[in-house]
Order: structure tokens, then C-alpha cells, then sequence
């Protein structure tokens, strides 16, 4: 409880009720759609080579109201041995932000860098219980620097739009 004479600072809306500070969290989390296929149990417990994983990944984000973006991510696992497919994963999940007094040039990079950081540790755990629940050893997810890719893709859409060729691939 403030005594008299104390001095207390409140950090909130401007003097004259404005509230333009500019903020960013997040609302919640969740999986939109999950899908586990084993197609080859049980014969696929007893083959010997060891399958080959392709992972792709795919970032989403659409408003859902003024002040909440969807930012969905969407991760497909798919491991192939010469048998066949052992298993296949897709996730698709989601997390709702909340931005407020947030420019275009600050929301886009928030929206597809910094917000699949923040959901990839809980999707990679989803898709590491999937493939364990299957019948297989978890599939641990090597982290993704989410920025890096945003900047790239950035790079290579600047390279489009001013018609320069690309000088390789990585």
C-alpha cells in the first residue's frame, strides 16, 4: 500500500488516454490439425534399413481481427525406406498474437521470424510424441533460426522483383 508522499510511476495509456505504445504478445497456442500415419505396421518394425526423413516446413499468417494475427506452422514429416513409407507426421500449428500500435514494416518480420520461434519448441515436441507414439525412436528436430530463413527469403524476393539471377544455391 502506497503511503502518502510516496512517488509511484505507472507505465500505461498516454496523459490524454491514448494508448499508443506499441505491443506484442501472445494469446494462445494450439494444434490445428495433427495427422499420424504408420501405413506399413507391423512389417515396418522389422526392417532392417534405416529410413530416410524429409521435413518441410511452411509459415502462415492471416489477420483475424484488427489487433490478433494467426501464425500457422506447418510442419511435414515423411520417412521413406526402400520397403516404403515408415511414417508420415503433418502438423499444423497455430498460435493467435495479439498486435497493438504495430507497423506493417514491424508486424511482417514478427509474424513470420519471431512468432514460428516461439511456437517451433512446442511443435517439435508434438511431432518428437507422434513418431514415438507410432512405434518409432522420437524425432528430435534440429532448432531453426527462423530469422535467418525470414532474411533470406527477403533476399531472394528483392532478387525477383529487380529481375537479378541468382549466382547459386545453397
Amino acid at each position: 500500500m502506497a503511503e502518502e508522499g510516496d512517488n509511484i510511476t505507472t507505465s500505461g495509456p498516454a496523459p490524454n488516454g491514448a494508448d499508443t505504445q506499441p505491443q506484442i504478445g501472445v494469446i494462445s497456442q494450439y494444434v490445428k490439425d495433427l495427422s499420424v500415419e504408420n501405413p506399413n505396421a507391423p512389417d515396418v518394425y522389422q526392417w532392417d534399413a534405416q529410413p530416410q526423413i524429409d521435413v518441410q516446413f511452411n509459415i502462415g499468417s492471416k489477420p483475424v481481427s484488427d489487433e490478433v494475427h494467426e501464425v500457422e506452422l506447418r510442419i511435414d514429416v515423411i520417412a521413406k525406406a526402400d520397403q516404403g513409407v515408415a511414417f508420415q507426421v503433418e502438423l499444423l500449428y497455430c498460435g493467435l498474437f495479439g498486435l497493438r500500435n504495430v507497423t506493417d514494416d514491424q508486424a511482417h518480420p514478427f509474424l513470420f521470424a519471431e512468432a514460428p520461434r516461439l511456437l517451433f519448441p512446442f511443435a517439435r515436441a508434438i511431432i518428437s510424441d507422434a513418431v514415438r507414439d507410432a512405434g518409432f525412436q522420437p524425432l528430435m528436430l534440429e532448432p531453426i533460426d527462423f530469422t535467418a530463413l525470414y532474411m533470406q527469403q527477403r533476399e531472394q524476393q528483392a532478387a525477383a522483383e529487380s529481375g537479378e539471377q541468382p549466382v547459386g544455391t545453397a
